[in-house]
């Protein structure tokens, strides 16, 4: 009695007959299976809206996309522009981001290492070129005692090539040595252990004979300098 007591309805009966049947009518409409499959988002396999795709690799998420593509170019050349599909390569968008970044600070890096190629081309050019001002005696002793220019030059040579070898050498050992601390910071930073950095065998030997090259050519100036070297001038110098 109390609970009923609390509860007031202030209409008129027109008003409660309205509400009354509004319910009834409700209540009495027919539910389906099909109805409540609808309403609680199902979709019919044979008509889906869309599908998403997982795949094990790339490889495969290459060649679902050829596939597709392929499909594509047939029913557009049948004229079904209905039957075209449409999809939305999430990990080709990420992976394009992250390529696009990681090539920006790949060009970045490229060019600070041509700055330091070129600044220690010119660096053992002149180291060779003072080396051939500082021998100039011993080259004319040299050519006194029959060696040709070609000798002397080829002294010159074996010298820039021995830098050049040396220094690359140490240039891939202490790469080498650089990829274990930085190995674990990353894989510190990251908290995936998979993660490693190494350098290739191949590149460190190509990184090598790019060192002995520029060396090479950083003297082959003063190289031919010490070749024209007069004998009887260069036995005279002190």
């Amino acid at each position: 009695g109390k609970l009923a007591d609390a509860f007031s309805f202030n209409l008129d009966q027109a008003e409660m007959e309205r509400i009354l049947s509004t319910y009834m009518t409700s209540s009495a409409n027919k539910v389906t299976y099909r109805d409540n499959l609808h309403t609680l988002g199902y979709a019919d396999l044979d008509d889906p809206s869309s599908i998403y795709v997982y795949f094990k690799n790339f490889r495969n998420k290459d060649e679902f996309k050829e596939l597709i593509a392929e499909y594509n170019r047939m029913v557009e050349a049948a004229g079904r522009q209905d039957d075209v599909i449409s999809y939305s390569d999430i990990t080709g968008v990420l992976m394009s981001s992250v390529t696009t970044i990681i090539n920006a600070i790949s060009y970045v890096l490229i060019a600070f290492v041509s700055v330091s190629l070129v600044v220690s081309s010119l660096m053992i050019g002149i180291i060779t070129y003072i080396s051939v001002l500082e021998r100039t005696k011993e080259i004319g002793v040299l050519r006194s005692l029959g060696a040709s220019k070609r000798d002397v030059g080829n002294v010159f040579s074996a010298e820039t090539f021995i830098i050049g070898l040396i220094s690359g050498l140490l240039g891939v050992l202490v790469t080498v040595l650089l990829c274990i601390p930085i190995t674990a910071i990353v894989r510190k930073v990251t908290g995936i252990h998979a993660l490693r950095a190494v350098l290739p065998s191949s590149g460190g030997i190509i990184l090598i004979a790019i060192s002995v090259i520029l060396t090479l050519i950083a003297g082959l100036i003063p190289s031919s300098m010490a070749t024209r070297c007069d004998p009887v001038e260069a036995l005279r110098s002190e």
